[in-house]
């Protein structure tokens, strides 16, 4: 046999290499039209100042009806919405959703401008608790059209185009307020601009042929959850994990033991009752992992907590300094909290620690670090001070849920990690449901926005107390481990 030459064996290593490449038209067109609609959908330069709008002459509603009747809509439309929404998303296969929350975000914005009375305005709260919702497939349509070895950077471009979006929707709003005197009524004009415009792009994504569970098959050799088969378990496929940029010599990826799962054939009968059934297997196989199960805990719970502030703290600012008395800076303050939780998060890539060990014990002081942000911001009178709280507390949260996100989806297939997203965020919606019901709604007790901000802190104060008590348990039982029972010296034989 003739022994391939280097010419030869260059020529194969070439050829293999250009068949590794993913073609740039098969990504690229989807991935471009998907990032204009997020940047457009997020361009909304009012949103900022949406509480001082409600409040002012174009609604004359009073705080009672704007805090504790018509913000308490957009939790209860969201809670009740998003299981049926993320059921619908992968059965329609993600585009009509897509096209459904463009729509919503048209009629909330449009009832901004001409709806008049409470009924009106807890129906756009409604509106924009389905656009919310929707969300859901905007994150989850790239992976339907797109080859999964560009996972990662389509990912990262879709997500920046959002973030990008509100950032300058902000900056636009604060500069066109404070320097042009534009009214809150011609903000309210460009967001719904933009997200007529995010629509009309949203018309022209290609639609999708797959999807997660009501229209995936898996392919040879992978199991029917995209876990791969190997030594007779299953382990996720790299070809379909997410993994994120520059963490994989992070120390403590969380180990799911998805080895132990048994592989389960597809079982015959309707395709919803099988997607179901794949969805209730996944979810048992991750939330038996104590690992993940404590991020998932701190996700729910402290997700909870950051809704509740970021909807009320236009609140609590224009009690500080009303704004039909002072100039007012919620855009900016926005867009630099978003900014700077940008470089933490950005930051977060470089830090090396055992996160396995040290994980729990690290969110219970960055918990305390919330709780005194929110409590700083309630009880000081000066709207600096409040401003700056706020920028601490959403650079902590920001940088604390990447961690989570990437401790929790280290080691999941693209599918679990999705639905152990989408579960974290029911929960969460759940449990600030229960709080909303309690603190804030009119039928509850009502409480005013300084009480509520009071409760926000001490909530965060409990959440440190929890975890330091878990993370201190776990850190005496690993060094025992480690210790152990030193092993016996032989005896010598009489």
């Amino acid at each position: 046999m003739e022994v391939p030459g280097p010419g030869s064996r260059r020529a194969a290593a070439s050829m293999l290499l250009r068949s590794a490449r993913v073609p740039r038209e098969c990504w690229a067109l989807p991935t471009a039209l998907l990032c204009a609609y997020g940047f457009c959908a997020s361009l909304r330069p009012s949103e900022p100042f949406l509480t001082p709008y409600l409040l002012g002459p174009d609604k004359n509603l009073t705080e009672r009806e704007v805090f504790n009747e018509i913000y308490p809509v957009w939790t209860y439309s969201y809670l009740v919405l998003l299981f049926p929404v993320f059921l619908a998303t992968d059965y329609l296969r993600y585009k009509p959703v897509v096209l459904l929350q463009g729509l919503s975000l048209i009629v909330t914005w449009f009832l901004l401008l001409y709806a008049q009375g409470l009924l009106a305005v807890q129906f756009l709260e409604f509106s924009y608790g389905m656009a919310t919702a929707a969300e859901v497939a905007y994150y989850s349509y790239i992976y339907s059209v797109v080859d999964p070895r560009v996972y990662q950077r389509v990912t990262s471009y879709c997500r920046s185009a959002t973030l990008v979006g509100f950032t300058v929707g902000s900056v636009l709003g604060q500069v066109l307020v404070s320097v042009a005197g534009w009214s809150l009524f011609s903000l309210h004009v460009i967001s719904l601009t933009c997200v007529s415009v995010a629509f009309a792009v949203a018309w022209f994504l290609p639609m999708p042929q797959k999807s997660l569970f009501f229209h995936h098959g898996p392919a040879p050799g992978q199991g029917p959850h995209g876990i791969k088969v190997q030594n007779g378990g299953l382990v996720p496929d790299p070809a379909t994990g997410h993994h994120l940029p520059g963490w994989e010599d992070i120390e403590s990826k969380i180990p799911l033991n998805l080895e132990e799962a048994p592989l389960r054939e597809p079982e015959a009968g309707p395709a919803r009752l099988r997607a179901l059934k794949v969805l209730w297997d996944d979810f048992l196989v991750c939330y038996s992992s104590r690992p993940l199960l404590c991020w998932s805990v701190w996700w729910a719970l402290s997700t909870c907590g950051y809704f509740q502030v970021v909807n009320y703290t236009q609140g609590l600012w224009e009690q500080v300094v009303p704004s039909r008395h002072a100039a007012i800076y919620n855009g900016g303050v926005e867009a630099v909290s978003t900014l700077l939780g940008a470089v933490a998060v950005f930051a977060v890539g470089y830090i090396k620690i055992s996160w396995s060990t040290w994980g729990e014990v690290a969110l219970s002081l960055f918990s305390l670090l919330i709780a005194a942000a929110v409590y700083v911001m309630d009880t000081a009178n000066n709207i600096w001070v409040c401003y700056t709280s706020y920028v601490v507390f959403r650079i902590i949260y920001m940088l604390l849920i990447t961690i989570a996100t990437f401790q929790i989806a280290a080691n999941l297939s693209m599918e679990r990690y999705a639905l152990v997203f989408g579960v974290n965020t029911f929960i969460a919606l759940a449990l600030q449901t229960l709080l909303t019901v309690i603190v804030v709604d009119a039928s509850g007790l009502g409480l005013d926005i300084s009480t509520q901000f009071l409760i926000y802190a001490g909530y965060f104060a409990l959440i440190a107390v929890v975890f330091l008590a878990s993370g201190a348990i776990s850190i005496m039982k690993k060094y025992r481990q480690r210790e152990g029972p030193e092993p016996s010296s032989p005896v010598a034989p009489p």
